[in-house]
């Protein structure tokens, strides 16, 4: 099968290989998909950058790629929930990546069913910002009736996070260029703030939670719209200890990250706040609740900037890299 390789990591980027490799065999609790599209993001440049190297030390060569959507070709021994002909998606195994490729090998467990309305290329677009939406959510054990700031929420992530939100019953503020208003309060955001005409820390205060997408330049910020005792999910912070323990890390990494982001600690502390960063995992059953929470009376929204083939994956990830885009870049792998 053909696959594109990390075959070193450098800090400016490289190229991606095109490689003939072995198609996987999968585990007794894993199942062979046969990747129809994957979803191409800036996770993966940071990757190839060895930007994520502390987290997750990943050996090259590797095959790249971090969210996927396909067909169930074979079921593991122990595999229950799925059977071949079966329309999956999921995000890869932080332990073991590799969506580009034309066949992967996937934990049952990292796996649901895609939604009947969604095609495969709408599929691959859904599974990091679902997966990141619930699990910040889930960090910051939000209440109905509470509130939450989502900041730049006019990507793809606050497409998702907006609504999840909404669904679990949080009053969401976000902000952005003002050109994405209708579309951003239309998702259920009630208040936004046009970054051009006025900064967020001038309108916003006592919110009980904020979800950071920005990362060191806007957490003050972002700290003192927090209410006393708020918690502040960061996705482009630094990690800091409790995301070490929360992910079972050994001792000296604890204490790696506890240095680390100590001085995002030392800001939460100063109004008895807390700080949390986020670097999303694979969870089936948190897509199967995203299935749950967007039926057939309110689908989930999809957006798609660019298809690329396979074979164009170095253009892909240079598209992403620019950024701008208006939605996720996707690879079709039988094009």
């Amino acid at each position: 099968m053909r696959a594109a390789v990390l075959s070193r990591y450098h800090k400016n980027g490289t190229d991606l290989e095109l490689r003939e490799i072995p198609v996987p065999v999968p585990e007794d609790d894993e199942v062979l998909v046969k990747i129809i599209a994957a979803a191409v993001n800036p996770l993966d440049n940071m990757i190839i950058r060895g930007e994520v190297k502390l987290i997750v030390p990943y050996k090259v060569p590797l095959v790249m790629g971090n969210e996927f959507a396909g067909i169930v070709e074979k079921a593991g021994n122990r595999v229950s929930r799925f059977k071949p002909g079966d329309r999956v998606y999921g995000r890869m195994p932080l332990a073991k990546i590799g969506a580009f490729a034309e066949y992967a090998a996937v934990r049952e467990s990292a796996l649901a069913q895609i939604p009947y309305y969604l095609s495969y290329e709408e599929a691959a677009s859904v599974p990091l910002t679902a997966l990141t939406a619930m699990q910040a959510f889930e960090i910051m054990q939000v209440k109905p009736g509470e509130s939450v700031f989502i900041s730049g929420g006019t990507g793809s992530l606050g497409a998702m996070a907006i609504p999840v939100a909404r669904s679990l019953g949080l009053h969401v503020y976000t902000n952005g260029s003002g050109e994405n208003e209708a579309r951003v309060l239309k998702l259920g955001a009630e208040k936004f703030i046009d970054y051009k005409k006025e900064n967020y820390a001038d309108v916003l205060s006592n919110v009980d939670h904020v979800l950071d997408t920005l990362g060191d330049r806007e957490l003050p910020g972002e700290f003192k719209i927090l209410k006393a005792g708020g918690n502040l999910v960061s996705l482009r912070g630094l990690p800091n200890g409790r995301f070490a323990k929360r992910s079972g890390m050994p001792f000296f990494q604890r204490v790696l990250f506890q240095v680390a982001g100590s001085r995002y600690d030392r800001m939460a502390k100063a109004k008895g706040q807390t700080y949390d960063f986020l670097f999303v995992h694979e969870d089936g059953k948190q897509l199967d609740e995203i299935s749950r929470l967007f039926g057939k009376d309110h689908p989930l929204e999809t957006s798609i900037d660019t298809v690329f083939t396979l074979d164009q994956i170095n253009e892909a990830l240079a598209k992403v890299r620019q950024g701008k885009s208006r939605g996720k870049t996707i690879l079709r792998m039988n094009a």
